[in-house]
């Protein structure tokens, strides 16, 4: 049994070897790597490390813009000869970058490609501790990733018995990996993970999910998130094929011609499929737009606890046959288990996803916790939608009298890097990390997310509202890409929202007759804002009357990592968006504080 991450390696081959461990598409065509020349690369990769004069305790960076082989034979060569991999978001800004090479002390630094090359080696000039780059593509007059193997190639007989050594010599406990966890204010965090915190999180959710040796997935989100990085080693460890994305553009593609058995994803994807089916729909008229809207009210029927009366199975499978099936074909028509995580997952797009037979499993955790803390899996009754499902064996959860939950195991991490009074304010002496979340237990087993403990506002009423609940709500509205909801210190609450502006001018246009390609001009007209309010309208009537939306303002820009509104891992970033639309957001409050005065 594994109990150290790079042990993973004498488990599949010895257990589950093939011929596409890793796949990676290059000029057209899937390279595939076999479980014994990806042993073979790693053992080579820690032994070119060891000729190089890495030692315990040093670090390396890896940025990458996508999800590549290579990663793995870096990150597994580093983690035999107990150097501490930090692995960054390609994302970041110049700041951030610059803080994280300095603080953590970073000695090397992989990079993916040319243009990640261009934009991040200027800033590396800067830092006096990086001594190299090596990059993932070939690049002319750059090193190469492979010179190390073949550095490794030349000192195997010189190496390999202190390679042996220092294996044997790493200990469960040991910390192995440092991750700058995104952040929406200030600088980022350096979480401490142990071979042991992941390594728990690993065996355990190979058992919650139905893949193994016989399957193959598709990997997209970014391998230095915990997430896609904990699925990457699990599924490893299942003996499960991973094929890597070309990109976010094309993972429609590589889904229909890889026909994947599953993969791990954020909300915000399956959402736009859901988004994508009501595009569709108001391109439909007559019948076949009777039958769209009849199968999506056949999917809002869907139990959340699973259990389908005869009549309803009856109708699912009609639906299937008129609507569900392209769902199932635009994910290749071979998916069995979708695991959602990052972030809630509206219920009406799980309710979707399950009635036309695509299995999605909601969990929940953060870096500091491997990162899974529940997670909703087979059988089905213990799974439930609307929830992130029961906590995993190992694993103690328990709600603080003001909501918080609470998690101790051995996924907790060590600490947070150079930062002792950080880590006890979420460590506390009994060994319970404060997550930083709202939520309960359902039905004493399902934990149920209700948004940041840090998020809840108070009004001028003295009344708590929770913003990440409403916007949930929000969005399930077509016509709303994304939405903040604010209202600190004031009588009411209010929105800010960002468009679907694609959806948007499909309705204007269909149901008016008018295009207007001017955002600006688009959000000012009052047929826009009056169809904005029937969306706020409709939301507000499932919401107490604190929590319901008074205002609202509606702006032109759609909000990206790139522009800063949203986090390397797409959640909103509040503090930020405040800063950007101060002035339009003391335009909601204005009135009512003249009134004040």
């Amino acid at each position: 049994m594994p109990t150290r991450i790079f042990d993973i390696l004498d488990h599949i081959l010895k257990n589950h070897p093939r011929d596409d461990v890793f796949a990676f598409k290059r000029n057209g065509n899937w390279k595939k790597f076999s479980t014994e020349i990806y042993v073979e690369l790693v053992n080579l990769v820690s032994l070119g490390l060891l000729g190089m004069g890495f030692r315990k305790g040093d670090k390396i960076a890896t940025v990458s813009i996508n999800n590549r082989p290579e990663w793995n034979f870096v990150d597994m060569g580093m983690s035999q000869i107990g150097v501490i991999h930090v692995p960054v978001y390609p994302t970041i800004s110049r700041s951030d970058y610059q803080y994280i090479f300095k603080e953590a002390e970073i000695k090397l630094v992989f990079i993916s490609d040319k243009i990640l090359y261009r934009k991040i080696h200027p800033i590396i000039s800067e830092v006096d501790e990086i001594k190299d780059i090596y990059t993932f593509d070939r690049i002319k007059d750059i090193n190469n990733w492979y010179e190390i193997v073949k550095l490794g190639r030349k000192n195997k007989n010189k190496l390999q018995e202190k390679l042996k050594e220092i294996k044997q010599s790493i200990k469960p406990e040991d910390f192995t990996t440092l991750l700058y966890t995104s952040g929406t204010t200030g600088f980022p965090k350096g979480v401490m993970l142990s071979h042991r915190n992941i390594i728990s999180n690993v065996l355990t959710s190979s058992k919650l999910q139905p893949l193994g040796p016989k399957h193959k997935v598709l990997s997209f989100l970014p391998l230095c998130h915990i997430f896609e990085r904990t699925s990457n080693y699990q599924f490893q460890y299942s003996g499960t094929g991973i094929y890597y994305a070309e990109s976010f553009r094309t993972i429609p593609e590589n889904l229909c011609e890889t026909k994947v058995d599953g993969f791990t994803t954020v909300p915000r994807l399956l959402e736009k499929v859901y988004l994508a089916m009501h595009n569709q729909r108001s391109n439909l008229k007559g019948i076949k737009k009777n039958i769209l809207d009849w199968s999506l009210q056949i999917a809002g029927e869907y139990p959340n606890n699973h259990k389908l009366k005869a009549s309803y199975k009856l109708k699912r499978k009609v639906a299937g046959i008129l609507v569900f099936r392209k769902i199932r074909k635009a994910f290749g028509g071979k998916v069995r288990f979708i695991g959602c995580g990052g972030a809630s997952l509206q219920t009406n797009v799980e309710k979707v996803l399950w009635a036309a037979g695509i299995p999605v499993f909601q969990g929940y955790g953060l870096t500091e916790t491997s990162p899974l803390i529940t997670l909703n899996h087979y059988p089905l009754d213990k799974s439930r939608i609307g929830t992130v499902g029961p906590v995993i064996n190992g694993v103690q959860v328990k709600i603080a009298g003001d909501g918080e939950i609470l998690c101790k195991g051995p996924n907790v991490m060590l600490g947070y890097y150079k930062n002792p009074e950080l880590t006890k304010k979420v460590l506390d002496k009994n060994g319970w990390f404060h997550t930083g979340d709202i939520g309960k237990l359902q039905n004493g087993n399902f934990l149920k997310i209700s948004g940041r403990k840090k998020e809840l506002f108070k009004t001028s009423y003295g009344k708590y509202v929770a913003p990440q609940v409403i916007e949930n709500r929000l969005n399930e509205s077509g016509l709303i890409d994304q939405v903040i909801v604010i209202g600190e210190g004031e009588k009411f609450a209010g929105a800010i929202i960002s468009p679907n502006f694609d959806m948007l001018n499909k309705w204007l246009e269909t149901i008016h007759k008018i295009k207007i390609h001017d955002r600006k001009k688009l959000i000012q007209l009052p047929v826009i804002i009056n169809r904005f309010q029937e969306e706020i309208n409709k939301s507000n009537q499932s919401l107490g009357m604190p929590e319901q939306i008074k205002q609202f303002i509606l702006v032109s820009e759609e909000w990206s990592v790139r522009t800063g509104e949203l986090s390397p891992t797409l959640k909103l970033r509040r503090h930020f968006i405040l800063k950007k639309y101060k002035e339009l957001i003391e335009n909601i409050y204005n009135p009512v504080k003249k009134n004040r005065d």
